[in-house]
């Protein structure tokens, strides 16, 4: 059975924060700590990254109004012995879900490992 890295996507909100670095550090820490408690440190944690619809630079995944951010995250993992990507998609959702709770989450991509 093939080895596949998961790629996941996930809106974190974060409140009372006053800039865009404050809410990305909040959304980290909170994410590692409820990861931590689920024994996942191998799960890969870092803030997504969008493209601007004007210039297409990319920009930091985080949208900050009236102290509330809503941070775009980026969680990987590496799935063993899955029976197919969509399997191995599925087993990271589930994995990763549940450690994070309430946290919506998405499949962005999964690749095949050598």
């Amino acid at each position: 059975m093939p080895n596949f890295k998961v790629l996941l996507e996930g809106a974190w909100l974060v409140r009372d924060v006053k800039t865009e670095d404050d809410a990305i550090g909040v959304a980290i820490s909170e994410a590692g700590k409820r990861l931590n408690l689920r024994k996942m440190e191998f799960v890969e944690v870092e803030v997504g990254q969008s493209s601007c619809p004007n210039c297409g630079e990319d920009i930091e995944g985080v949208i900050l109004v009236a102290g509330t951010a809503l941070v775009g995250m980026l969680f990987e993992m590496k799935i063993f012995n899955a029976e197919s990507e969509e399997h191995a998609g599925r087993i990271a959702k589930s994995m990763i879900g549940k450690a994070l709770g309430s946290i919506p989450l998405s499949v962005v991509e999964v690749e095949e490992m050598d």
